[in-house]
């Protein structure tokens, strides 16, 4: 049975070109990358294409284009088998978080791809990632996708969405997953890690409601109170990812917790998550994090800042009480997360 796949191209450095007044790389029409990919006529799957009226550069990505790209996927899901999302690499894996925590209960695959170098050049890695990411998103088994949620294909593998970063800007292998195995490795052949691959609980939804009333805040040392105060509790936030040391340790300046635990009682959520790539926050485990765990900050285990701010967003969208947000905070919803205790 031939797979349809639909091609949602938003942008990015893969379809982009250089200005040849400026110099600078412009996003191009979607109809000059099918140009470079003949390849992808040689699949037994037919594509379907449907491109951002205005092709972004994906640093200028905002919560209403990874709604756009929700509300394409949600008005699309019965009439395709899988999706493939073209966009820039430097907000890919904000965007991928954000489609986890919207798409509920996936049974088809969403493939986010994009390339370090644009696809008309002569040595562009968005040739060989395109074709991956298609070839990905058709792939069957036992007469099921084998993919059923939201991933990023780049170079030699297959990542969960929501567990990823963009590691280099430099290396055609631009993307780490380092709390999480990847779900494929790709060579000459693609290799499933079927047991660690998501599948639905329920029937497929679609929510997008997100709240942008949230903040990273990174500490650091030589941190003023006058900052801190004026993110904490004069911004109107409704949200904030501590981006703490090694464990999910912080300083034990005295203004410092009286300013956090003052956030807290105003209904702030705070979520402390490492601002090491790898590793998991245990608040408590130093005396450096035990005032944390003590006046409520919520604790983000190994999310990735990306899959946190993403997954905030979503929950006080969605109006639940401060109290449900934060125990959701700490609930593995979409693969983004591990408990301690499953270490």
């Amino acid at each position: 049975m031939t797979q349809r796949i639909l091609l949602i191209y938003t942008g990015g450095t893969i379809g982009m070109m250089e200005d040849p007044r400026s110099g600078s790389l412009v996003p191009l029409d979607f109809d000059h990358i099918l140009e470079h990919v003949p390849e992808l006529n040689r699949f037994r799957v037919q594509l379907g294409v449907h491109a951002f009226a205005e092709p972004m550069d994906s640093s200028d990505a905002e919560v209403a284009h990874w709604q756009e790209i929700a509300g394409i996927i949600r008005d699309q899901y019965t009439a395709y088998d899988g999706f493939v999302v073209l966009h820039g690499t430097d907000t890919m894996a904000y965007s991928a978080s954000a489609l986890s925590f919207m798409l509920s209960n996936l049974a088809k695959p969403i493939v986010f791809t994009g390339s370090q170098v644009p696809i008309g050049r002569i040595r562009t890695d968005g040739k060989e990632n395109l074709i991956t990411a298609v070839e990905i998103a058709a792939a069957r088994r036992d007469g099921s996708p084998v993919v059923q949620e939201v991933c990023i294909c780049f170079q030699a593998h297959l990542f969960r969405g929501n567990r990823t970063m963009k590691y280099s800007t430099e290396e055609f292998d631009a993307f780490r997953s380092p709390n999480c195995p990847p779900l494929a490795d790709i060579g000459i052949h693609i290799f499933y890690m079927h047991d660690g691959l998501i599948r639905p609980a329920g029937p497929f939804t679609v929510d997008s409601r997100m709240d942008t009333r949230v903040g990273i805040l990174k500490v650091f040392p030589g941190m003023q109170e006058d900052m801190l105060r004026a993110v904490l509790l004069d911004s109107g936030l409704k949200g904030i990812i501590l981006e703490t040391y090694g464990s999910g340790n912080a300083p034990r300046i005295p203004w410092f917790i009286r300013l956090l635990e003052e956030a807290l009682r105003n209904g702030l959520v705070v979520v402390n998550v490492s601002q090491c790539a790898e590793g998991f926050v245990e608040q408590g485990r130093y005396k450096t994090s035990q005032d944390l765990a003590r006046i409520g900050v919520t604790g983000g285990a190994d999310m990735t800042t990306e899959a946190a701010l993403a997954k905030l967003m979503h929950l006080l969208g969605q109006e639940l009480t401060i109290e449900e947000v934060r125990r959701q905070m700490v609930a593995d919803l979409r693969g983004e997360l591990r408990t301690f205790s499953s270490r």
